[in-house]
């Protein structure tokens, strides 16, 4: 489980979070939503350890995130952000491998070579292997990320915005194997979305945003209502079941 208590960011005077509480569960996917500019992604960040907080703490079973060693950190957590800068003349294996860095460094072995092909195959990028990076579409590029951050082999991953760049057929498909990484590996995914619907659908968990404070939080088929939904987008909001899953209308 992971804890915010009291989290506060301010940046060149300005407050981007204010007083955050939240607590995310283990095992399950919990979505980060809200609407621009409310913090989601400076969220993220601060519990990856990528910005210090102002105030407030971040804890990881128990312990602030501030006292474990990087190299600790990156074999529990593994991040994804939406800035995916690295050399292009790397090949699609050669950067899965660089997520078994914290378990290797740099000497792969058998585990190794499982865990990169289990990424590969997965995230359906056996066939791009051997491409360079500035070889491939802004879709591909993004699930080769995913996958190095998954072949980290970490108890928790946190994605920003990963379905940019997606067409719907590797956004449904990403959203699954999520699904699939918390019901039978345990995995605990923290996610940011814009796509309602996708949230909705797949998460388990939820922590809305608005103005950098929590507007709501909790279980997503309890707290998050046509009402609560409709406030925090400033736009109305109604919820319908397709086929056993709730969608969002909003374009009415």
């Amino acid at each position: 489980m992971i804890d915010v208590t009291g989290l506060s960011f301010t940046l060149a005077d300005k407050p981007i979070l204010d007083t955050v509480d939240a607590c995310l569960p283990a095992g399950q996917i919990t979505a980060l939503i809200g609407p621009n500019g409310a913090g989601k992604s400076t969220l993220l960040k601060l519990i990856a350890q990528q910005l210090t907080a102002s105030w407030g703490r971040v804890c990881l079973s128990g312990c602030d995130l501030r006292s474990i060693k990087p190299e600790e950190l990156a074999r529990r957590m593994a991040v994804v952000g939406q800035q995916l800068d690295v050399a292009s003349r790397v090949r699609v294996r050669d950067l899965v491998c660089f997520g078994r860095w914290p378990h290797s460094r740099g000497r792969l072995g058998a585990e190794d070579q499982a865990a990169i092909a289990d990424a590969l195959a997965l995230f359906e990028l056996e066939d791009l292997r051997d491409r360079f990076l500035d070889e491939l579409s802004g879709g591909q590029r993004q699930r080769a990320f995913i996958a190095l951050a998954y072949a980290q082999d970490t108890d928790w991953l946190l994605l920003d915005e990963p379905l940019n760049n997606l067409d719907l057929n590797h956004a449904r498909n990403l959203m699954a194997q999520l699904r699939h990484l918390a019901d039978t590996r345990g995995k605990s995914i923290v996610i940011v979305l814009h796509d309602l619907n996708y949230a909705i659908s797949w998460a388990d968990h939820v922590v809305a945003l608005a103005g950098g404070r929590v507007a709501f939080a909790g279980p997503m088929a309890e707290v998050a209502t046509s009402e609560s939904l409709s406030a925090l987008y400033q736009t109305p909001v109604a919820l319908r079941e397709v086929e056993g899953r709730p969608i969002a209308c909003y374009h009415g």
